[in-house]
């Protein structure tokens, strides 16, 4: 049976609060980046409100704005922040599990319908339109049991590489302490920096000729801590040359998100010639500081709390130049930066191994899902 999404359920969208909402107590408001994994620590509202944004431990939600997901809530009672829907099931019946996994193929396959130029988005009467694979509540179970099998074999891989850059940032700790303690120098990243620049605000518009077309990233190549190339757009050759004669990557310069998921640096470690949107920041060092190090530095949760701290916009979060430029990170003598970065380069080899698992589970999960949901 095929049936549509809006029939499978209603989709509560969350209420837009806004920073004078804002609290020290009461209930966690789940945004976007606390369902990413990108928050470190949550907004709380302490007022009345609206029964339908209460949020409770196993409901399912769905980000439909900047970052598109379905996510299972696992925490605490909590209120719905918007661009983000609670999903309340209709009467058909329908398996959570087989849901969730349904509905992340869709929105990794519905990408395409989405529209902005920030961000992905996609409308609620597109959503509610989009077809659901609808078999019997035994083969929706035999499914589920499949692909939740595969998704803890993906999230496994994943925690392994987490807790390896939790390593780093133990270690980066027990190197040079925090900014409060240390005795080493400590420098904004304007006075460390040639220059901060950001990509075009423009909206490119962008070819599907991958041979004679430029590279083109944004905030979304660079979540894993370095530039994913396997996803990327292209831009016709005359743009490319129009805008890399204000800003021309070159390999050691740092890319950091700056829209959407922010704060997350990657090290240009490749000749490639590429060019970037707004949501990325390009920031080029002078010369007497390991890039490594520095990638390290502002991967630290003290640098996380300092971008968070000057995040603007109420929705899709926006971390502006000058506030890059006022951001501050130890600078140790060479030597000890020199040192630290071995020791990530054995990590990082480390985590290419486990990546290369993760990609092959992948590769597995995405051939199921075709299968099971076309």
């Amino acid at each position: 049976m095929i049936a549509r999404l809006g029939d499978v359920a209603t989709y509560v969208n969350g209420y837009a609060f806004k920073p004078s909402d804002w609290s020290d107590i009461g209930l966690p408001i789940i945004r976007i980046q606390d369902l990413t994994g990108n928050s470190y620590q949550a907004n709380r509202y302490n007022g009345e409100y609206d029964k339908r944004y209460e949020i409770h431990d196993g409901d399912v939600l769905i980000s439909w704005s900047a970052s598109l997901g379905v996510y299972v809530w696992t925490g605490e009672k909590a209120v719905l922040n918007q661009h983000i829907f609670k999903v309340v099931f209709n009467k058909l019946e329908v398996d959570k599990s087989f849901f969730v996994h349904q509905v992340r193929n869709i929105l990794e396959n519905s990408v395409s319908q989405a529209h902005g130029a920030t961000m992905k988005h996609l409308t609620k009467p597109v959503f509610d339109a989009l077809p659901f694979n609808l078999p019997s509540v035994a083969e929706q179970q035999r499914i589920s049991s499949v692909l939740d099998k595969l998704t803890s074999m993906i999230s496994l891989r994943k925690q392994q590489l987490a807790r390896l850059d939790e390593v780093v940032k133990a270690r980066f700790v027990e190197m040079f302490d925090t900014l409060t303690t240390t005795n080493y120098p400590i420098k904004t990243l304007d006075e460390l920096c040639v220059f901060i620049k950001d990509g075009t605000h423009q909206t490119p518009k962008y070819t599907e000729d991958t041979v004679r077309g430029i590279k083109f990233l944004s905030s979304k190549d660079v979540t894993s801590g370095q530039i994913d190339w396997s996803k990327i757009k292209y831009i016709p050759q005359e743009l490319h040359e129009e805008l890399y004669s204000r800003i021309a990557p070159q390999r050691g310069d740092i890319l950091l998100a700056k829209n959407g998921t922010t704060g997350i640096p990657a090290i240009v470690d490749t000749d490639e010639v590429f060019d970037i949107y707004v949501s990325l920041a390009l920031l080029r060092f002078k010369p007497g500081n390991h890039v490594t190090y520095i990638w390290a530095a502002l991967g630290t949760l003290e640098t996380k709390k300092q971008f968070d701290s000057s995040l603007k916009g109420i929705g899709v979060p926006n971390l502006h130049l000058s506030e890059i430029k006022k951001t501050k990170i130890i600078i140790p003598p060479v030597e000890l930066q020199n040192e630290f970065s071995v020791f990530v380069e054995k990590i990082n080899r480390q985590k290419l191994t486990i990546q290369q698992s993760l990609d092959q589970l992948e590769v597995l999960r995405k051939s199921l899902m075709q299968e099971y949901f076309g």
